[in-house]
């Protein structure tokens, strides 16, 4: 793999990804504070209601990329779990 796969550009792409089938949209702060450069920068949207459903727990852009793609990956895989099974012929 390349360098490339861990620049934050390349992360934050598969963030989008990760959220796309959710509906859901990775929002940067565009105007970093003190606060959100000691933790955080990014929120999700939902694309429907514009409601922010994952970080702006304290204040806006409260979480990081990586709390992000956790949050992503958990529902997935809970989304997949609720699914019902396929059966076998």
């Amino acid at each position: 793999m390349s360098s490339r796969a861990h620049t934050l550009a390349a992360m934050e792409r598969r963030v989008r990804r990760l959220g796309r089938p959710f509906g859901v949209s990775l929002l940067v702060a565009q105007k970093r504070t003190p606060k959100i450069e000691a933790h955080g920068g990014y929120m999700l949207r939902d694309d429907e209601t514009f409601v922010i459903v994952f970080g702006n727990t304290g204040y806006e852009y409260s979480a990081s990329l990586e709390e992000v793609e956790e949050f992503l990956t958990q529902s997935r895989e809970a989304a997949r779990d609720t699914e019902p099974k396929k059966k076998k012929r």
